[in-house]
Order: C-alpha cells, then sequence, then structure tokens
C-alpha cells in the first residue's frame, strides 16, 4: 500500500498553495503538511510505524536527491574556483559557529548528549543531514525535526537580517541563505536572481561535507 506515500504528497502541495496566498511562518509547507498529517493519522488510529512504513518510498527518494547535488558543482564549477577561498573561509566559519552555539545552548538546557549529538547537524539539508547523524551516533528522525525548524526560520528571518547588515552583493547574499537555511534558504535565494541561487546552493553542499569533518571531530572532545 502507499496511501500514505499519495497522502503526504497531496497535503505538500497544499501545504504550498496555501503558503503561496498566505505566506506567514506558521503556513510554511514544512510545517504545515507535517501537522496535517499528524492531526489526520491520529485521527485514524495509525501508529507512526506503520505510517513510516507505508511512506517509506519517500525516504528512499533521500538517496537520489543527495546525489543530485552534484549537479550544481558540475555546472558552476568556474565560479566555485574563482570565489573557493570566500566560499571555504565563510562556510568554515559558519559551520563552526552552527555547531558550538548548538553545543553551548544544550548545555545550557541541560540536554543529554544522545540529544546533543543528534542535533548537531541541524544547519545542513535533511538528505545529508540524516546521514551525518547515522554517522556520528545520533537519532535521524530526531535530527530532521530540528533541520526543518532551523531552515524554516533561517528562510523567515535570514532576509531581514540581510536587510539589516546592508548585505547587498550576490555572493554574500547566497552563502548566508545557503549555510544558514540550507533548502529553504536557496529556495528563498531563488526569488533575488540566479546567482544568489548558485551562491546559496553551492554554501548548502559545502556546509554538509565540512560540518560531517567537524561534527565527527568534536564527537571525540565530548
Amino acid at each position: 500500500m502507499i496511501v500514505f506515500t499519495i497522502l503526504t504528497y497531496f497535503l505538500y502541495l497544499f501545504s504550498k498553495k496555501v503558503y503561496g496566498k498566505i505566506a506567514v511562518p506558521i503556513f510554511h509547507p514544512l510545517l504545515l503538511a507535517p501537522i496535517l498529517l499528524i492531526v489526520l493519522i491520529t485521527i485514524m488510529h495509525v501508529s507512526a510505524n506503520q505510517y513510516l512504513e507505508d511512506a517509506k518510498w519517500l525516504s528512499h527518494m533521500l538517496g537520489p536527491a543527495t546525489i543530485a547535488f552534484a549537479v550544481p558543482i558540475y555546472k558552476h564549477f568556474s565560479i566555485i574556483k574563482k570565489y573557493m577561498v570566500t566560499i571555504l573561509i565563510s562556510i568554515t566559519t559558519g559551520t563552526l559557529v552552527a555547531i558550538f552555539s548548538t553545543y553551548l545552548l544544550s548545555k545550557l538546557i541541560h540536554l543529554n548528549s544522545d540529544f546533543l549529538i543528534s542535533i548537531l547537524p541541524r544547519s545542513i539539508t535533511t538528505p545529508i543531514a540524516i546521514e551525518v547523524s547515522k554517522e556520528i551516533g545520533g537519532l535521524p528522525t530526531l535530527t530532521t525535526v530540528f533541520v526543518i525548524i532551523t531552515g524554516v526560520m533561517g528562510g523567515v528571518v535570514g532576509p531581514a537580517v540581510l536587510k539589516w547588515l546592508s548585505i547587498k552583493t550576490p555572493i554574500a547574499k547566497g552563502l548566508a541563505l545557503g549555510m544558514g537555511a540550507h533548502g529553504v534558504g536557496t529556495n528563498k535565494a531563488m526569488e533575488y536572481g540566479k546567482q544568489e541561487e548558485v551562491f546559496s546552493s553551492i554554501a548548502m553542499i559545502f556546509a554538509a561535507f565540512i560540518t560531517l569533518g567537524w561534527g565527527t571531530l568534536f564527537i571525540l572532545f565530548i
């Protein structure tokens, strides 16, 4: 049966239409669709395991989605070479800030180590965050929740921060949105222009691989 796969797909399409007409954070597709799903499966008395088994085809698509990130790197390799130093410094700094801010906040509110490890990859895109979470011993389901929260918050707050800081260049806008809000940020970057979209995509990809390195090293010291 693929009933819940189909249901999830149409709920997401519905959520996108709602957000297109009412562009407020609570109606973002990545928030509204899961909320509607939770309400429906609760009413239908469907267990989480049953839903996951039925909708496993969507999870299987994360593999091809991860591989597809190679496309923008290939298409814009000349741009990457030109701004390689800027990209590496920016994204390396961004990933370090993300990891240490997560660690400090976790210690401040006394989270246990399993929870901390699970939310460390929150600043990278979902398909890769799940694999990073598995690699460092986290809980992928919990990681996914915080990746979505980070992405939506970054997509909503990011443009206001860029305006407040008077950041106007395409490379700066793109790298900031891609690093701070991964997929949601890249979607927002598309509204600014092609260059912003390219740099946001590159930032999202680089952040994933750099975070994997930092995260693995970080785990050894905590």
